[in-house]
């Protein structure tokens, strides 16, 4: 149990502490490890019950490490306040990250600002201070509450302000969490497709469009076409996480013009942050821009936004071609994975597949929303940005949901996804679309008269076009080889022959 709890422990007390800030007095738990300025928050903002997300006040424990570090190296703070407040940072992570979920939850309720706060974050950057300079006052055997030695102001948030540490820190968890978990969760999806690609390459199927019959494809080009789409969502959780990681607003303190703060002050951090984190961290190349406006964010949940709808596609077109078992399309077999309904014994649904789309829906929602915040005379007001915490809380959402979504597509319905061959190459030879390869020879309007008859008929088009005699046996057998279908003129069908059923 880290070392803070155990000193809270020891100090729990039903008889709340009296703290004070700038407006006064405030009654403060008696354990908490936060003073003043954030429990009036707490009593200001009862909106949602929902904290700011684990992972900002992660990546706040990282910033203000680096600013602790970097104010020492440049003999703004004591050296040995600045290792105080380090030492805090590490513990408050080491926490964060828990020795069990109950370990974790109690560290959580440390930061109990509402997200729907003060625009600007004010509230979550001061309650980081605090915990940060109580933490430090634990470890020098003071009081909780005593500001010593570490004062959460004049040395936790020394050359900072919360316009300027919000931003940055919002920036910070959304690219780590899009490097640590979306960017490997889409990795793991697009090789589980790949490997269906290439295992169902040789099959051929019915093509669809318009939700009608078409020309015949290979299951295995079905399936890269998924594949490819999460290859670009890698490029694109890439670039998200680059745009947030280039122009981090550190070191421009109020509005941008770095009062307060030495003038090495935000380059360092962000040399701190890229050397901590390997990731191409850099102070904003035009403060003004980074803090009045939150464009960068709303540029990266666009990316989100479209991995969302690559998922949404894969898992709506699974769904469709599993539909059935005996009155769909019934292509695929999907992995039953629980019973589907309360009242038609034996029905199986398509769960993972409506999972996947429900959490696709939400992260739209959630661009719409950051877009909103990022708008002029909503969120972005002449030099400050004042929708940040909504807008860090619905990335670092849409972030989770796109890795769990991706991961458990993959495993729970990708990695067991099964075909039907018998109904793939049943569709592919009652379907009128073959009849396209023999427009070239016989000329479009003949080549729809033959599919209509053939449908009126009841016919397949190589049964009405035998009994019309429009080509000898031999060439009517090449021109109809549905293999030869699913690739341009003269090259290779996989597997060496045309028209293969490879099972």
């Amino acid at each position: 149990m880290p070392s803070a709890k155990k000193g809270a422990a020891r100090r729990r007390s039903n008889r709340p502490r009296i703290e004070r800030d700038t407006m006064g007095e405030m009654s403060v738990p008696g354990d908490a490890l936060y003073g003043a300025s954030t429990q009036r928050a707490v009593l200001n903002f009862p909106v949602s019950g929902r904290p700011v997300p684990a992972e900002v006040i992660d990546a706040f424990a990282d910033l203000k490490r680096a600013c602790a570090e970097v104010n020492g190296d440049l003999g703004v703070i004591p050296r040995k306040i600045a290792r105080s407040v380090m030492s805090a940072c590490d513990e408050l992570q080491e926490g964060l990250g828990g020795e069990g979920d109950q370990d974790a939850a109690w560290w959580m309720g440390q930061f109990p600002v509402d997200v729907y706060q003060t625009g600007s974050g004010t509230s979550t950057n001061m309650n980081v201070n605090e915990v940060l300079a109580n933490l430090s006052a634990l470890a020098a055997g003071k009081k909780l509450g005593s500001r010593d030695p570490v004062h959460p102001n004049d040395h936790v948030n020394q050359g900072q302000s919360s316009n300027d540490t919000f931003p940055t820190a919002m920036q910070i968890a959304g690219a780590v969490v899009i490097r640590t978990t979306l960017i490997p969760s889409l990795q793991h999806l697009a090789k589980g497709l790949r490997k269906k690609a290439r295992k169902w390459d040789r099959v051929v199927k019915t093509g669809r469009t318009h939700l009608q019959d078409a020309t015949p494809m290979r299951v295995g080009q079905e399936f890269s076409g998924f594949a490819a789409q999460i290859e670009y969502g890698v490029i694109r959780a890439e670039r998200a996480m680059k745009r947030l990681a280039e122009n981090l607003p550190i070191g421009g303190t109020a509005v941008g013009t770095g009062i307060n703060t030495h003038h090495e002050f935000g380059r360092r951090v962000a040399a701190s942050l890229k050397k901590r984190h390997r990731i191409d961290f850099a102070e904003a190349a035009n403060h003004f821009e980074a803090q009045a406006t939150r464009d960068c964010v709303v540029e990266a949940s666009g990316e989100l936004r479209t991995i969302a709808v690559s998922l949404s596609k894969i898992a709506n077109d699974i769904r469709w071609l599993g539909s059935g078992p005996r009155c769909g399309l019934g292509e695929l077999v999907l992995p039953a994975t629980q019973p589907g309904s309360s009242i038609m014994p034996g029905k199986v649904n398509p769960v993972i597949c409506e999972s996947v789309m429900q959490a696709a829906c939400q992260v739209v929602g959630h661009d719409a929303a950051i877009s909103m915040g990022g708008f002029g005379g909503t969120g972005s007001l002449l030099q400050l940005n004042v929708a940040m915490p909504m807008m860090a809380w619905s990335m670092i959402d849409s972030i989770k949901l796109l890795s769990g979504a991706a991961q458990v597509l993959q495993d729970k319905c990708i990695e067991d996804l099964e075909l039907d061959h018998d109904v793939t190459g049943g569709y592919v030879e009652r379907s009128l679309m073959m009849g396209t390869s023999l427009a070239p020879v016989i000329g479009y309007e003949q080549a729809a008269k033959l599919a209509k008859e053939a449908h009126a008929r009841g016919l397949t088009i190589r049964e009405m076009a035998i009994e019309l005699k429009i080509l000898e046996a031999e060439a009517l057998n090449e021109f109809l080889d549905p293999g030869s279908m699913t690739e341009p003129a003269g090259r290779k069908v996989p597997g060496g022959k045309k028209g293969s059923k490879g099972r």
